[in-house]
């Protein structure tokens, strides 16, 4: 019988950001699944509960807490690391799936406070969160961070600028971060999801022009689904991918392959 060790995942303490719904829920279904304890994040706590006590039915009790953070605020990060150590111990992978974008639109027209708020919440609170969980990973050696960029990261967009910005932006962060951290053991990724089905992308989706695109310029011809984003949650978070850091790494269905 062939083991499957490589992606064993007991005992891991996993963290997530944005971890309600979407792409973040089902990573952290994933990663449970394959033994890790995950904490739930995201600003609401009720939405947090239910993801948890689903996860902990199907996958035992006390693999799944929940904890609401606003991603935005540096106090609430800090509490969500240290209410995560206290309840779980040492956090051994960290993703940071949370993201915002309030501007549909134009650079040229793009109020300063929503440009700050992409950047702040994108970027700055990426910084943030991996150097507050990092001391755990280094003083083991060993440790995997996730940050979600998008495939927006290697494009320009007429109604889309700032956020790619602020996801572009994210991927250098993970280079430098995978640069310093190497020689200790941790590894630093980007996660870069193409048109996924989530209610965060409604609008790039829910149209019949995005389904006439999925039907004729994805090669896979469709549009991705959060459980796409499982089976690379666990691979990053596993010692399977122990090689691989500083790298951007696509869920597009093929759709991104030319950039």
């Amino acid at each position: 019988m062939v083991s499957t060790d490589l992606f064993d995942l007991t005992g891991r303490v996993v963290l997530l950001t944005g971890a309600s719904k979407g792409m973040g829920k089902a990573m952290a279904e994933g990663l449970a699944e394959h033994g890790a304890r995950v904490v739930i994040s995201s600003r609401k706590l009720d939405q947090c509960e239910a993801v948890a006590t689903d996860i902990n039915t199907r996958c035992g009790a006390d693999t799944a807490i929940a904890v609401a953070c606003n991603i935005g605020y540096k106090d609430q990060l800090q509490a969500l690391v240290d209410e995560t150590r206290e309840r779980l111990g040492p956090i051994d992978v960290l993703v940071h799936n949370a993201g915002v974008n309030p501007f549909y639109g134009s650079m040229s027209e793009i109020p300063d406070e929503a440009f700050d708020k992409i950047l702040a919440s994108n970027v700055r609170s990426v910084h943030w969160l991996c150097q507050m969980v990092a001391p755990d990973m280094l003083a083991r050696g060993r440790g995997s961070i996730m940050v979600t960029s998008s495939t927006g990261a290697f494009h320009a967009s007429e109604v889309l600028g700032t956020y790619n910005i602020s996801k572009l932006a994210d991927i250098a962060l993970v280079r430098n971060l995978a640069a310093e951290w190497g020689p200790k053991g941790v590894r630093v990724n980007a996660i870069c999801p193409g048109l996924i089905r989530t209610d965060f992308a409604r609008a790039l989706w829910d149209n019949p022009e995005a389904a006439k695109r999925a039907n004729e310029a994805i090669p896979l011809r469709r549009l991705g689904e959060p459980e796409d984003l499982k089976g690379l949650a666990v691979f990053l978070a596993s010692d399977a991918s122990s090689y691989i850091t500083g790298q951007a790494l696509t869920v597009c269905g093929g759709a991104n392959m030319w950039a």
